[in-house]
């Protein structure tokens, strides 16, 4: 959504387990599970395993393993094991019980502005600019403070995990404040230092930005669940040196660097009279185009374009939902993206722009429009859809050796689906409900870094009634901006 938004004011599998792993586990731990959760908050687990039993486990390795009745077995903070539903179970863990449930990776959002959740339905149906000038700028002047991001920031912890994503990705203001609220809540945030080329909120120039990040990068460095990163606005707002320099300061800490990236038909025409190049050619020129690199939206790509993308690492954020109520009338090249064998992940955008943050809903959007602009119903298979919210987007952040799957080793970001109600019944093929009728209110239980943050539909980490109170008093101070401004 932040594309095009300032143009007017600045022209194997680890499954493989064995009968021998179950053994072992049976002699350290014995036979069964014993104590399901209960009522009492599991917030501040006893350091117990968690067992997650009798579900089907969608684990979205390399060979789309999929086990009926299955087992995820969580120690501290990472996936112990998978146990087929004929090994023995080990016992003294924290039982949750996955009957009738498909037990899959946390979903990622690659790309989203969580504070702007705080705008949602502002207005709508308005052409970008007039909504953006007349309604989204006067809002965030009067009232983008640190107080105001983290509480929107809160707001939309609870909305994703509550809808089955564990890790999101943030451009937006006072990144402490982002990073605090993530922490709050219990979700793994991909966040840090904004760059843009004139006065926000936080800071007033890009150098003013930068000069302050590197705290930021090395407090939050080995951060369990808050995982640095560096993002510039677009190149079409920021000059070249400071994209260069926000990129520099991201490849110092081996931290994801996000920008906004071919949003706009008219974006590549700008940026090549701004820097006489075009927008990726600009990106390739100061080696920006590598592994973690987040490209957000790629609508506008050019043959070219996707030559230079291909190999590089760099990944793509494809946010649908966004980009056509916006009416970009394009999707971006999803398709030819993939068959380049370039990473790319879904992402929600902004809430005040989609308007909310159901990436489950966005998956569905995903294959649909590629369907309908291809005139292919066969393009995007549901399987490759969803490998996009989870594996896809893990490399498109470059950190799928942590997060994406269910596999040993890697860090224990699960989500359980109830497939109890009418619309998900029969089932006979699980990608194919994943994707296209599985929505995030069928989310019961979300386990993020080896902690239960979401229990039976309850956020368990903060208590959500206060934040939807304090967001309401938000939405009477913008709504009093508004009327002094004659817009309601």
């Amino acid at each position: 959504m932040l594309s095009a938004m300032y143009k007017d004011l600045h022209n194997g599998s680890h499954i493989l387990l064995g009968w021998l792993m179950a053994f072992q586990l049976t002699l350290i731990m014995g036979c069964t599970g014993d104590s399901e959760v209960g009522q009492s908050s599991s917030t501040s687990q006893d350091n117990r395993p968690i067992l997650i039993d009798g579900g089907t486990v969608v684990v979205m390795d390399s060979a789309g393993t999929i086990l009926k009745g299955g087992a995820v077995l969580v120690e501290g903070d990472r996936i112990a094991a998978l146990l087929e539903v004929d090994m023995p179970r080990p016992n003294g863990a924290i039982l949750i019980d996955a009957t009738n449930h498909l037990v899959i990776p946390g979903l990622i959002n690659t790309h989203g502005h969580a504070a702007m959740s705080l705008l949602r339905g502002l207005t709508d149906d308005l052409p970008l600019l007039t909504w953006l000038n007349d309604y989204v700028f006067p809002a965030e002047a009067a009232l983008v403070a640190p107080d105001f991001v983290y509480q929107g920031t809160l707001l939309s912890s609870i909305e994703m995990l509550k809808g089955g994503t564990t890790t999101f990705v943030d451009m937006y203001y006072f990144r402490d404040d982002i990073a605090r609220a993530a922490i709050d809540a219990g979700i793994r945030a991909v966040t840090g230092p904004h760059v843009i080329g004139f006065p926000a909120p936080d800071y007033s120039t890009p150098e003013a930005s930068l000069a302050d990040a590197a705290s930021f990068m090395e407090q939050y460095q080995n951060h369990p669940t808050v995982v640095p990163a560096v993002a510039v606005h677009a190149l079409y707002t920021t000059p070249l040196a400071a994209v260069e320099a926000a990129f520099r300061l991201a490849e110092r800490y081996e931290a994801p660097f996000q920008i906004h990236v071919a949003e706009d038909s008219s974006e590549d025409a700008t940026v090549r009279e701004l820097t006489g190049m075009g927008v990726i050619e600009a990106l390739d020129s100061i080696d920006a185009l590598r592994p973690g690199t987040i490209l957000a939206h790629s609508i506008f790509l050019s043959d070219e374009d996707i030559k230079r993308l291909a190999g590089s690492g760099a990944g793509i954020a494809h946010n649908p939902q966004s980009n056509m109520k916006l009416g970009i009338a394009r999707a971006a090249p999803v398709a030819e993206l993939l068959a380049a064998q370039i990473p790319v992940g879904l992402g929600t955008d902004g809430s005040a722009s989609n308007n909310d943050l159901d990436l489950f809903d966005e998956m569905d959007t995903a294959a649909k429009i590629q369907k309908f602009m291809l005139s292919d119903p066969a393009v995007l298979p549901a399987e490759t859809v969803f490998r996009m919210a989870t594996m896809g987007g893990a490399k498109v952040l470059n950190l799928h050796d942590e997060i994406g799957s269910l596999e040993q080793g890697k860090r224990a970001d699960i989500v359980l689906v109830d497939m109890q109600r009418a619309g998900l019944t029969p089932l006979y093929r699980v990608y194919s409900h994943l994707v296209y009728a599985v929505r995030g209110s069928d989310v019961t239980t979300v386990v993020v870094n080896g902690r239960i943050v979401v229990r039976d539909r309850v956020i368990l980490t903060v208590d959500e009634a206060e934040v939807i109170e304090k967001a309401r008093t938000f939405g009477n101070q913008v709504q009093q901006v508004m009327a002094g401004l004659g817009r309601q």
